[in-house]
């Protein structure tokens, strides 16, 4: 399958209203061509309605869409020229794999004599060659994941929608899909937005990330600077694991923490209330040489959890404000970590301090 080149999205001031809620709430948006672009953020936020406005199966109130500079907000689904793949993968239990994958050719009146051969082609993009005459009901679930991209995929659009594809998947199948997704974006080169409520998924697959709360778009980056410049205390809180910490301001980069100075080498936000995002992997546990611009604090270790790869290590400062690290789990790492119920001492680097107002401006 040749690449498609990818479609332009253009969202402007898209709102949608029922009734007294306010579901989607002057969202403005550009993709670019060829982007993966994740709409994460909690249920009720505002993703899924974005993603049916987007699909043509959810009317604006308010805004306009725009597909490589054509406008299409009231255009119907089925000629907006976009593939789809569903939550539940909405394959047809009575049709092979094969007549599945052959759905949307049929759908567009293609030339029939064309069908076996993209078929093939598309099954093969997923791993599937030689499945063409399978039942969906011999499948796993990966199996009928793959159909379902195929299908999406077999007409060789321009923007692919999706709809947490993996959300039914087990972890570990999941995240090898998550892998096998954006190895196969770069192979399309379509435009992909993808709805999902997992952190990692996200950071995961996405060249950038858009955070949306209560129909509001927060924050739209790439994932390594979402997780390490949040723009608010949301996002901090959302985006891994982080514990928020009221701080006041003490002049210059300086803020302080019950009583405590902590610096950091980043620029404070200019006005309003601000808190103090720890993340659990930034926190680190001194070794009696530490380096003298750190940080510092003084805990007790409350609770040592075994997570596999990594330990989380569940703290309490001085004046009983909990916080948790993490550290993984190789003898070298782990052999630092007192008992429950001793203390011990952590720091934090400023350039790891990431200071944030406690609500978006």
């Amino acid at each position: 399958m040749a690449k498609s080149g990818g479609e332009r999205v253009e969202i402007r001031s898209a709102s949608k209203i029922y009734g007294s809620v306010r579901a989607l709430d002057d969202v403005s948006l550009d993709i670019a061509a060829q982007e993966f672009v994740s709409l994460l953020g909690p249920s009720g936020s505002g993703k899924t309605t974005l993603l049916g406005i987007l699909g043509g199966f959810v009317q604006p109130s308010a805004g306009t869409i725009l597909f490589g500079g054509r406008d299409v907000t009231f255009t119907p689904p089925h000629k907006r020229d976009i593939g789809i793949v569903f939550q539940n993968y909405a394959l047809f239990p009575h049709m092979s794999v094969g007549e599945n994958v052959a759905f949307p050719l049929r759908a567009r009146r293609l030339p029939k004599s064309t069908y076996a051969e993209r078929v093939r082609a598309a099954l093969a993009m997923v791993d599937l060659a030689g499945y063409e005459e399978r039942g969906i009901g011999q499948l796993s679930g990966g199996q009928r994941q793959r159909v379902a991209l195929a299908r999406a995929m077999i007409f060789e659009p321009r923007l692919i929608l999706m709809d947490e594809p993996l959300s039914a998947l087990d972890k570990q199948l999941r995240e090898t899909m998550q892998i096998e997704l954006r190895q196969l974006h770069k192979r399309l080169g379509a435009t992909i937005i993808y709805v999902t409520h997992d952190q990692r998924e996200a950071l995961t697959m996405s060249d950038r990330v858009a955070i949306l709360k209560d129909g509001k778009l927060v924050q739209i980056d790439k994932p390594s600077r979402l997780h390490d410049h949040p723009a608010d205390a949301f996002v901090a809180s959302f985006i891994g694991e982080a514990t928020l910490l009221p701080v006041e301001r003490a002049g210059g980069d300086t803020v302080s923490l019950a009583g405590t100075p902590i610096r950091t080498a980043r620029p404070l936000p200019p006005s309003g209330d601000l808190v103090l995002a720890i993340q659990t992997e930034k926190l680190l546990i001194e070794d009696g040489a530490g380096a003298p611009e750190r940080n510092r604090f003084s805990a007790r270790v409350t609770d040592i959890v075994f997570q596999g790869e990594s330990l989380r290590v569940f703290l309490a400062l001085d004046d009983g404000t909990p916080l948790s690290l993490r550290q993984p789990s190789h003898f070298e790492a782990t052999s630092r970590i007192p008992p429950v119920g001793e203390r011990v001492a952590i720091s934090l680097h400023p350039q790891d301090t990431i200071i944030v107002p406690k609500a978006a401006r």
